[in-house]
């Protein structure tokens, strides 16, 4: 099964996600099919918090992808950015 999730990066006590699109048998930071955004939870100031490209994001749901909880509600977020 294809799942959307966030893959953690950044350094110890400053976590990074990266929202992919990868196969749900995968290690957490494994191998991805596709990067598609990411989520910075600690963003302060000017920097980005949230940046996800929602065309893919509706592709990869429309082919059968399934999204994990908090990436769905990061999509939700990010729509309500963009309207």
């Amino acid at each position: 099964m294809v799942k959307i999730r966030l893959s953690r990066g950044g350094a110890k006590k400053k976590p990074f996600y990266h929202i992919v699109v990868t196969d749900s048998r995968k290690a957490r930071d494994g191998r991805k099919i596709e990067r598609v955004g990411f989520f910075n939870p600690v963003a302060r100031g000017q920097e980005e918090r949230l940046r996800l490209d929602l065309d893919r994001v509706d592709y990869w749901t429309g082919v059968g992808a399934q999204l994990s909880e908090r990436v769905s509600s990061l999509v939700s977020e990010a729509r309500k950015q963009a309207a």
